[in-house]
């Protein structure tokens, strides 16, 4: 079976980004740094060119690629929270020193990786099978910029 990753690009500080997001999320760990044997367009020997890491059980690499990258949000990394206080743990800290709110749960932190940080309540509401339900849940979701749990059960609820 082949190993599979997420690899994300970094200017120059993939390592610290990688101790971040480890640093947030239970179960996490970097599993292996890579530094440069010699110099290279990116920097000089002993450089970390490479972090290999788990986040919530998922394979992440982070690349220092020496220039700095554009992340679109074709894709993005989402975490499914057990409750509001996650939900607000983390937007916090992926917000801060430079991060960015955009809606709907998405965020973009402060190296510009996209977020979405979703309370676990909100796949379990959109799927109701009252079709009224989802939909107020839904209209609710949209209008919203960090997602709060509490609204959406509200919405629901009618």
């Amino acid at each position: 079976m082949p190993d599979v990753s997420t690899c994300l690009w970094f200017a120059a500080d993939a390592e610290a980004a990688a101790r971040f997001y480890v640093s947030l999320v239970p179960g996490s760990r970097i599993e292996h740094v890579l530094r440069a044997p010699a110099a290279w367009p990116g920097g000089e020997a002993g450089d970390v060119i490479l972090v290999s890491f788990t986040l919530g059980g998922q394979s992440f690499q982070a690349l220092n690629g020496g220039a700095p990258a554009s992340y679109g949000t074709a894709a993005s990394i989402s975490v499914l929270c057990a409750d509001q206080a996650e939900v607000d743990r983390l937007w916090s800290a992926l917000t801060a020193d430079g991060g960015a709110e955009i809606m709907c749960g998405w965020l973009r932190d402060r190296w510009g990786v996209p977020w979405q940080i979703v309370p676990e309540i909100l796949p379990r509401l959109l799927a109701d099978p009252d079709p009224s339900v989802s939909a107020r849940v839904f209209a609710a979701m949209t209008a919203m910029v960090k997602l709060e749990a509490a609204a959406l059960e509200r919405a629901a609820a009618g």
